[in-house]
This record gives C-alpha cells, sequence and structure tokens, in this order.
C-alpha cells in the first residue's frame, strides 16, 4: 500500500476532535505556504503591475471600500 493511502486510511479513523486538529495543521501550513509565495513574488516584482492598478484607479477616484458596505 502507499504511503498517501495509509495516511488517508488513517486520517478516516480519527475521532472527531484529532480529525479537526489535522484540519487545522494542514490550514496553518497552506496559509504559511501561500504567504511565503505571496513575500517572494512580491519581493520580486512579479505583482508590481497590482501595485500600479491601484494606484491609477485610485487617481482616478474608482476604487470602492473593501469588503462592500451594504
Amino acid at each position: 500500500m502507499m504511503l498517501v493511502e495509509e495516511i488517508e486510511q488513517a486520517i478516516e479513523s480519527l475521532p472527531p476532535q484529532d480529525l479537526e486538529r489535522i484540519a487545522h495543521w494542514f490550514r496553518e501550513r497552506d496559509d504559511s505556504t501561500w504567504n511565503l509565495q505571496l513575500d517572494r513574488d512580491s519581493a520580486s516584482g512579479k505583482l508590481d503591475f497590482l501595485f500600479s492598478e491601484a494606484e491609477s484607479e485610485s487617481a482616478q477616484d474608482l476604487l470602492r471600500p473593501w469588503p462592500a458596505s451594504k
């Protein structure tokens, strides 16, 4: 049996509180990976076009509050 399949089976057998704990761990790990990639992209200039677009739209008074108020 493959390791991933063994992990899946082990997760399936977890009690609810342990399943929530591992789900939280995965979310935290995924968030950390996402934030690291975002920092790298920002530092390398890959996101500069977003800042330019926001500055342009701000100068034209085109920006709306976020989240949009009801």
